[in-house]
């Protein structure tokens, strides 16, 4: 066992003409399940992007990407300082084993920065291939505890993503045990069985949930019997494993302290509007409390901001460790945003001050739109009119991804989200 005075201290600040400073920021780690996503991550603070490859990779009913696809993001991310990492997470059957070598191959000649892995015969594959990108150790393996790190230390892995199971005092005892790169969830959807053992997908629906096919059923509605007889009658709802959401916003500057070094937002079947909502919000937190940790006052500000996003109801997962029925959905999926995701800037005429939006959902003269942004705190601007590409005023703007104008005083900048207030 390890003595107190042999732990690893993970220094993650010093002494800055006298002001405290973090010198170990965090990797903000953003999924992408298309190129349009993966593009915003980045603009709105992505450190780094996983993505899933259109082979060996879980989330078969996401937009996956071809290496072509890859080549894009890694040219993309670049120009930015950002990482592009890969999914490579399935676990092998016999019939998957061809062309692994040739497609980890072409990843790194792509300038792949990691690959995320489950099977361990793709671990092996990739550290005799000699290749410059990282190989890190998949969620799917469920890795809970510092012993099971050491074994992936030994295999020479460059990082470890760990399991959404490790609560914090977990998750601290593993940080003074070992200097391996420990990746972190911080928000997303949950897991109601430890990530990667789940078979009911493949009993239910013939779909194999540890090779890209998960139905997802454990979020279905199931009737409940006792004798033979079905209890869930009369108004009573059906039962459903469903878990609520994660999210640690609160708990940031803690996990900075600790010196995670990577927090991994989940979801790469999410909408734009929610991966530029989500990533932005934890952008700015992060970069709020390393400027000046001592000083910093945690608002409920950046919760809320997250609000705006489409979420399930919100946990804290097993952070605590009591993963307990406060953490449970039982009567629907509860999944609405407080706004809703209406328009995207895609130009600003400074002449005429016009705003000129990508129109995404309903909206009207008389509405109000927050407009948010990596680069300026929200602004909300009453819609006054709207001028369609015939030059002629309308009172509703209907038509999804129809190029519209408003006139908006403010300098807005490309790419900036619009949200109509509700």
């Amino acid at each position: 066992m390890m003595l107190e005075s042999e732990k690893k201290m993970r220094k993650v600040s010093k002494i800055i003409d006298g002001k405290r400073v973090i010198i170990k920021k965090p990797e903000l780690l953003a999924p992408a399940g298309n190129l349009e996503k993966l593009k915003v991550a980045i603009r709105y603070g992505a450190d780094a992007v996983f993505v899933g490859g259109k082979e060996f990779s879980l989330r078969s009913s996401a937009s996956n990407f071809s290496l072509e696809d890859i080549k894009e993001a890694v040219a993309f991310a670049n120009q930015y300082g950002a990482k592009i990492h890969v999914t490579c997470n399935i676990i092998l059957h016999q019939d998957n084993l061809q062309g692994i070598e040739q497609y980890l191959q072409a990843l790194d000649d792509a300038g792949v920065h990691a690959i995320i892995v489950a099977d361990p015969y793709i671990m092996s594959v990739a550290k005799k291939l000699n290749l410059k990108l990282e190989v890190h150790v998949s969620t799917q393996l469920s890795v809970l505890n510092s012993k099971a790190i050491k074994f992936f230390e030994s295999l020479k892995m460059d990082r470890v993503v760990l399991g959404r199971e490790v609560c914090v005092a977990d998750l601290k005892h593993i940080l003074e045990q070992t200097d391996l790169d420990i990746e972190y969830f911080i928000h997303g959807a949950m897991c109601i069985h430890y990530s990667g053992r789940c078979m009911l997908s493949n009993y239910f629906s013939r779909r194999d949930a540890n090779r890209g096919g998960c139905s997802q059923s454990c979020r279905w509605y199931y009737d409940i019997y006792q004798d033979d007889q079905k209890i869930n009658s009369n108004g009573i709802i059906p039962f459903s494993m469903s878990s609520k959401d994660l999210a640690l916003i609160n708990h940031i500057p803690e996990l900075i302290e600790l010196g995670v070094n990577s927090f991994k937002i989940e979801g790469r079947m999410k909408s734009l509007h929610y991966i530029a909502t989500v990533v932005s919000t934890y952008r700015k937190l992060i970069d709020d409390y390393c400027q000046d940790p001592d000083n910093f006052k945690l608002s409920d500000r950046y919760y809320q901001e997250l609000l705006k996003a489409a979420n399930r109801a919100l946990c804290t997962g097993f952070f605590d460790d009591q993963a307990d029925n406060s953490k449970q959905i039982y009567n629907q999926r509860d999944e609405h945003p407080t706004q809703e995701f209406c328009a995207r800037v895609i130009g600003y005429d400074q002449e005429n001050q016009m705003v000129i939006i990508e129109q995404r959902n309903y909206f009207k003269v008389g509405d109000q739109i927050e407009f948010f942004s990596p680069k300026h705190e929200n602004i909300i601007v009453p819609v006054t009119k709207i001028i369609n590409e015939d030059n002629e005023s309308v009172e509703i703007a209907n038509h999804p991804m129809e190029i519209l104008k408003l006139p908006v005083s403010v300098k807005l900048e490309i790419d900036d989200m619009g949200r109509k207030v509700i």
